[in-house]
């Protein structure tokens, strides 16, 4: 294989991961996050503890939030309200924090110009298309395969495999860029080189530890 980052690599696509790859969304999350806490009777996270959490979804991050303070899991119906209260808060003020990491913006117009683009995320599909929007990114790509697009998700291959079809390109001729275990696995199964991004959201684990091709600090490294 050659090196994803050398120019002989010439892929014909690029997929990317959008929270902790693209966009620094762990400061909204962690308002909305609080909101949702606060209002139920309990204390709020920091930032640095919301960043372990994020990337499992919102009913597995509010009951980490609940363990943290040494809570028990509320019942079913509980949870399912806080799921809803952070995501009509989410919603609303989805960028109000956050933003791209330094240098997205500058590989976006460059790569936009060589080769074709994808997100592929595991964030809902309303709340995808929102923050895009609201960073003006939603141009840069001509597929979007959210968390709930395809009846399963990362780290199944279908979600790069849909959007490699979307973009009609093979697979094979995609580098998939993420910053997780769940985007290398995604990316090895569908026969995706992978670049992991050494900032971003593993859940405590090291960026070179994922088994990605190389490990980049901005994503002006595959312009």
């Amino acid at each position: 294989m050659a090196d994803p980052l050398s120019p002989a690599a010439g892929y014909d696509a690029y997929l990317f991961d959008l929270d902790g790859t693209l966009v620094d969304t762990a400061p909204d999350i962690m308002a909305g996050l609080n909101v949702t806490l606060t209002e139920y009777g309990h204390g709020a996270v920091d930032e640095a503890r919301t960043r372990d959490w994020v990337g499992r979804g919102v009913g597995p991050l509010i009951r980490l939030a609940l363990r943290h303070h040494g809570q028990p899991e509320p019942p079913e119906d509980v949870t399912d309200a806080m799921i809803e209260r952070f995501r009509d808060y989410y919603a609303r003020h989805i960028a109000d924090r956050g933003g791209p990491y330094p240098g997205v913006r500058e590989a976006l117009d460059r790569l936009h110009g060589r080769a074709a683009l994808g997100v592929v995320t595991n964030k809902p599909g309303r709340l995808t298309g929102l923050l895009l929007d609201a960073l003006d990114l939603s141009r840069y790509f001509g597929v979007v395969v959210a968390g709930d697009t395809l009846p399963v998700a990362k780290p199944a291959p279908d979600p790069a495999f849909h959007a490699c079809e979307a973009l009609g390109v093979d697979a094979g001729r995609a580098l998939f860029v993420g910053d997780s275990a769940t985007d290398v696995a995604c990316a090895r199964a569908a026969g995706c080189d992978v670049v992991c991004v050494s900032y971003g959201y593993r859940a405590g684990a090291r960026a070179e530890d994922l088994g990605a091709d190389r490990v980049v600090d901005s994503l002006t490294a595959l312009i």
